[in-house]
């Protein structure tokens, strides 16, 4: 049997066995359990009762959190140049096309986010070998093929992201930092499940919400109510 370190035993010890918390409770709650030395990431994980094998049924979204993830972003834009100014002047931080096209197709991935315009997708496509299995490839859907190259930018550095359930049927979003206020966290997690809720496909039938787990680096995860997610 595993031992269980001091940190982990002492954060279960605050997790009432069986209870299922509201997200006003759990955001504060996460707070306390978590005992990494670094600022970590708070999370939150929602079964949803579809196939995502079905095309009909795959719920993908993007939400732009009130308070952001309290991560420092990376993002490349891949541009014509009369856009460059543009995406600088949003806070891109790598701004460019055909080097940085061949950058890529060099192995190179130190990004969080891709943006680019309609015009140059032909050449970015190509790409999609080693940006799709990252989830860096841009997509009409998400916001990260526009014209509005800064807005675009801009969204993203607010706090913009895009989720959509794996292959289990799971959303796994980044939701905020512990150090972010209770508030705060549970202002950005009520955003998500206003969306995701949203986005229930019509062909879903049965449950939809089957679980939530919020969590925050290396802590153990604490169960939601999902009847009552707007508390």
């Amino acid at each position: 049997m595993t031992k269980l370190s001091k940190n982990r035993k002492s954060a279960i010890e605050k997790l009432e066995l069986g209870k299922i918390y509201s997200l006003t409770e759990a955001s504060t709650l996460v707070k306390e359990i978590s005992s990494t030395k670094f600022d970590a990431s708070v999370d939150l994980n929602v079964r949803l009762g579809v196939d995502p094998r079905k095309a009909n049924q795959m719920v993908r979204g993007v939400v732009t959190l009130p308070h952001g993830t309290g991560k420092q972003v990376k993002v490349l834009v891949l541009c014509t140049p009369d856009k460059e100014e543009e995406a600088k002047a949003a806070g891109a931080d790598y701004v460019g096309l055909d080097d940085y096209i061949k950058k890529i197709e060099g192995g190179w991935t130190d990004i969080d986010v891709i943006i680019t315009m309609p015009s140059v997708m032909g050449k970015v496509g190509k790409l999609g070998r080693v940006l799709g299995p990252r989830g860096l490839m841009p997509n009409p859907k998400s916001g990260t093929v526009s014209m509005d190259i800064g807005k675009a930018v801009t969204d993203v550095k607010m706090g913009k992201i895009d989720f959509k359930v794996d292959k289990f049927g799971i959303i796994h979003s980044p939701i905020g930092k512990v150090s972010f206020s209770a508030e705060q966290i549970n202002e950005n997690a009520k955003e998500l499940m206003a969306i995701i809720i949203k986005l229930k496909p019509t062909s879903a039938k049965g449950t939809y919400l089957k679980s939530i787990s919020m969590s925050s680096t290396m802590s153990p995860g604490i169960k939601v109510d999902t009847k009552a997610v707007d508390e």
